[in-house]
């Protein structure tokens, strides 16, 4: 979601301003997400992590961590 467009005028733009400064600028709307896409994300979340770990072997496994902690913690 796009941000609103800021006034082209230079009074009102010093007006929104003023009024974000003293917090009684109105608030941002909140994003509308679509509920079938949110069902589809968490669902697809929820089985592709253990679906993923069943797939590897252990010593595929451990490379990825050590790879990941790796770079966590600047060990390159």
């Amino acid at each position: 979601m796009a941000k609103p467009k800021r006034p082209r005028d230079i009074n009102q733009l010093a007006k929104l301003i003023v009024d974000m400064s003293t917090g009684n600028a109105p608030p941002d709307p909140e994003p509308v997400k679509n509920p079938a896409a949110v069902a589809l994300g968490k669902l697809g979340g929820a089985k592709g992590g253990p679906a993923r770990a069943a797939a590897l072997s252990p010593a595929k496994r451990k490379a990825i961590a050590k790879k990941a902690a790796a770079k966590r913690w600047g060990n390159d």
